[in-house]
């Protein structure tokens, strides 16, 4: 009753003007405050409820959540960095699972012909693990329930499903138990991707912006269908009346002799993976016949996929800057909702003031309860500093939030001042961008020479080897890459050296490559002809030092940024793995339902010839089938084999030697599960990456002037993340429907 009565008290309770009982009693409850035992309490209340509405502002999370005492510890401790990571450990511990408990993927290979028996862990083992990880997600949406109240937990679908997904989890844990951990169906395994899908919401409106374009997809592919529908009748009529003659005519009609079969050559034609083999039979006997193929390939490779592709990317066109806007609304709802608390304090404590504002005072107070890094605070507080000591409005409250999205950099550290001219001539020199240059320039050397050498020597066997000419040269650049850290040493100090990550690595590469050289001598001497270190274990340490030598090739990424188009084109790059998280969660989803899938269908079919297998010798087996190119390792036997072969058929290269396989060992259903299987992975998911990369780009490449502009900004400290970027081509929400949003707060009353 007492949490009740204090949710339900005003917590912004500057009567402005307004009417009601809830402003009165606000108002009242004020006066009786004033100057009492609970004004403190009071103030640390408002403090914590206004660090939590700028936490959920930089977060982009809705305020929509009970603001009670007990209720903002609660929640903070809930999105607090440990409670975050220890659900996001749970959720990547339950899906690991899938990786060691029986079928067990333990092995080192997964070819049936080599592979071992499996560990197989003991009945309870991970079951043990998994109640402990099931137990987290109760917690979990337990802790959701109350935060978001009754009401909004009845109205949120994620929630309900979540209960649901953890009530049926549990009861087939029990089942399992029962049985001794031998049921033949775990249901609760094809159920655990949803746990990383509810804790996502980007990957959320993925999904809903996907289930928004079925219908436009379903039409595609149902106008796909009829294209084989009638392609493959026609291949039926002008294909199966001939008579059998030599040995070409047979192979021709073996890919038409009856209708599963012509609808399965020609969908796998649509993916171009067998073509031209299943063209070549027909056109050797009649050129004619390469216009039924040409006409099939151009309609439905050519037209039909790129359109089901248009569609997917005109569904998704402006699904970024959606994105964009829906996180920018919530977060000037967040901080508006934070404004109005801080104000409301301004008033009670300086009632004599006309003016509305928040103290900046009060703002830095809470900014240090703010979970934040130390540099955003920094320069958070400085642009506060400079407001002085007058209140801050609404509008400039707001523009502080700005300051959330930059990413700081730092300045590097002062540069050692050297007195004499001359070493202060050394200091300019190895501290400008050319004597970088240089170094990659050495490095590509470095890279050449070491190609070179392994093609010469691919042709010779490791005992006629002579490595002193690769020996000279690799010392030759180590003692360079050795020297080039000095003088940057000198040149920038230690601290200002460290201070690039690009020196950082540049360092260890050569501690790595100095520390194998020295290795490399003392076992084997100096470099001399007809010099061959040994073979000592899988590789000698000269070969680790040429491997190591490979990562130089990473120096160069270093050149990126002065070539203007070719760092637009980088920076985009790194902005999608930024961003496509969502698409990958999403992708990880698919990938784990149709392996659980995949082992419940298909385990212990592809059996190892000569073991009771129906499977040919190798030197019996048709050209091109699966038992002839030896693709044993391609089975749904354990989770990390299901993986890759699944990977493997949503490559569609071979893919009907897949569907083929499975076929013969399964029956003909199983079909239905790689088409399924092609289509969600191939045809929609690549067509939702292809769809994101160019939203991304396009917005990205459009504005490279804005990027060029800000090349001069004087506001070099810091680089602007996506948001930012683009925050000048989003629409600002109105004070009307921020506070319209806010007046209908669950648990959140304003006097206005």
């Amino acid at each position: 009753m007492a949490d009740s009565r204090a949710e339900s008290e005003p917590l912004l309770s500057r009567a402005r003007g307004g009417s009601g009982r809830d402003c009165l009693e606000g108002s009242a409850a004020r006066r009786s405050v004033r100057g009492g035992p609970g004004t403190r309490s009071r103030r640390d209340l408002c403090f914590d409820q206004a660090a939590v509405f700028i936490e959920d502002a930089i977060q982009y999370r809705s305020i929509n959540h009970r603001m009670d005492a007990r209720s903002v510890w609660l929640y903070r401790l809930y999105y607090s960095n440990t409670c975050q990571w220890i659900l996001s450990f749970t959720i990547f511990l339950i899906l690991f699972l899938a990786f060691i408990e029986t079928p067990s993927s333990l092995t080192s290979t997964a070819d049936v012909r080599y592979r071992s028996a499996p560990w197989d862990p003991p009945c309870g083992l991970t079951e043990s693990v998994e109640v402990l990880c099931l137990l987290v997600f109760v917690a979990d949406v337990s802790v959701k329930s109350y935060l978001v109240g009754w009401a909004q937990f009845r109205m949120n679908l994620w929630l309900l499903a979540y209960l649901a997904v953890l009530v049926v989890s549990l009861m087939d844990w029990i089942v399992s138990l029962s049985l001794v951990c031998q049921e033949p169906l775990r249901l609760r395994r094809l159920l655990r991707p949803f746990f990383l899908m509810q804790n996502s919401s980007m990957m959320k409106k993925t999904l809903k912006c996907i289930r928004s374009s079925l219908p436009e997809m379903a039409s595609v592919l149902l106008l796909l269908g009829v294209h084989l529908c009638v392609f493959t009748m026609f291949g039926m009529l002008l294909f199966t009346g001939e008579e059998q003659g030599d040995g070409q005519d047979r192979e021709r009609l073996m890919y038409f002799r009856n209708l599963p079969e012509a609808l399965t050559s020609l969908l796998v034609l649509l993916t171009t993976a067998n073509n031209p083999d299943v063209m070549t039979p027909a056109y050797s006997k009649n050129r004619a016949y390469a216009i039924f193929f040409i006409v099939f390939t151009l309609i439905g490779s050519l037209f039909l996929m790129n359109l089901l592709t248009a569609i997917i990317y005109n569904q998704f066109r402006g699904y970024l800057m959606k994105s964009f806007q829906t996180s920018l609304f919530r977060r000037r709802l967040g901080a508006r909702a934070a404004y109005e608390v801080l104000s409301s304090m301004t008033a009670e404590g300086e009632a004599h003031r006309q003016e509305v504002g928040v103290r900046p005072q009060d703002f830095l107070q809470v900014l240090q309860k703010v979970q934040l890094d130390s540099s955003h605070k920094q320069a958070i507080v400085e642009k506060v500093h400079s407001y002085g000591g007058d209140l801050l409005p609404a509008d400039e409250f707001q523009k502080l939030f700005n300051e959330f999205d930059k990413r700081v950099i730092k300045e590097p550290p002062p540069r050692p001042e050297y007195l004499s001219p001359f070493l202060k001539s050394a200091q300019f020199l190895f501290s400008h961008r050319y004597f970088d240059y240089l170094g990659s320039l050495i490095a590509l050397g470095n890279l050449l020479s070491i190609s070179v050498f392994l093609v010469v020597d691919a042709d010779v066997l490791p005992e006629d080897r002579d490595d002193f000419v690769l020996g000279i040269l690799n010392c030759v650049f180590i003692l360079y890459y050795l020297l080039e850290l000095l003088l940057k040493v000198f040149a920038l100090g230690l601290p200002g050296y460290l201070a690039y990550s690009s020196n950082v690595f540049d360092g260890l590469l050569t501690a790595v490559l100095l520390v194998l050289e020295i290795s490399t001598l003392a076992v084997y001497r100096f470099p001399h002809p007809g010099w061959k270190p040994e073979m000592l274990g899988l590789l000698s340490l000269w070969d680790m030092a040429r491997l190591v030598n490979m990562l130089i090739v990473f120096r160069f990424l270093r050149i990126i940024p002065s070539m203007k188009l070719m760092a637009v084109v980088a920076s985009t790059v790194l902005d999608l793995i930024r961003n496509m998280r969502a698409f990958g969660g999403i992708l990880v989803v698919v990938y784990y339902v149709f392996a659980i899938m995949g082992i419940n269908l298909f385990r212990g079919a592809i059996m190892a010839p000569g073991n009771g297998s129906l499977a040919p010798d190798n030197s019996s087996a048709p050209c091109g089938s699966f038992e002839q190119l030896e693709y044993w390792a391609n089975n749904f036997d354990d989770f990390a084999a299901a993986l890759i072969t699944l990977w493997n058929v949503m490559v569609v290269n071979n893919w009907q030697v897949f569907l083929d396989a499975y076929r013969r060992y399964s029956g003909p259903w199983s079909k239905i599960y790689f088409v399924l299987w092609w289509l969600v992975s191939s045809v929609i998911s690549v067509s939702l990456f292809l769809a994101l990369i160019l939203e991304n780009f396009l917005h990205k490449w459009d504005r490279r002037s804005h990027l060029q502009s800000l090349a001069g900004d004087p506001d070099t400290t810091c680089q602007r993340s996506v948001e930012l970027l683009f925050r000048d081509v989003l629409e600002e929400p109105a004070e009307e429907e921020l506070m319209e949003k806010l007046s209908h707060h669950p648990h959140l009353q304003l006097c206005r």
